[in-house]
């Protein structure tokens, strides 16, 4: 296990509008406002064709090669993250969402896209006097938190 302390910094409340994609508007917010780290939950819709990987291929191939699932409908939404800086200082979202529609959910994370349908509500809290970041892992593939 790995930590870090933090402090807790401003709280945004943002709404996002219908067909914005969430971690491009959730980043750009970030640098606009400063903000180096953060934790974050939402509720609302996301779009039909929003893209969401939903898992390895194998869990234990390298390179891991992810799974995306294409919604195929407007779902209802819930979703948590974090936000850290890479090693270039470059604000990374990392946000995973559930996807319902019926009796159907679907959970992964928002990386390659996911669009609001008509609107999804953020709360933003800054984490402040901390250091982590995003690490490049060779072995993975991913850009892991580094407390």
């Amino acid at each position: 296990m790995k930590y870090s302390e933090a402090k807790q910094g401003r709280i945004f409340v943002i709404r996002l509008e219908d067909g914005e994609i969430v971690h491009e508007k959730i980043e750009q917010f970030v640098k606009d406002h400063a903000i180096q780290r953060a934790t974050l939950f939402a509720v609302g819709g996301a779009d039909k064709g929003s893209l969401i990987v939903v898992s390895p291929g194998e869990s234990r191939s390298n390179p891991l090669k992810p799974v995306t699932f294409e919604l195929d409908d407007a779902h209802e939404i819930t979703g948590s993250g974090t936000l850290f800086p890479d090693e270039k200082g470059n604000p990374i979202l990392h946000m995973h969402m559930a996807c319902g529609r019926e009796e159907n959910t679907v959970t992964g994370c928002i990386r390659n896209g996911v669009k609001v349908w008509q609107v999804m509500e953020i709360i933003l809290t800054e984490l402040l006097e901390n250091t982590a970041t995003r690490q490049h892992d060779p072995n993975t593939g991913f850009k892991l938190l580094e407390p």
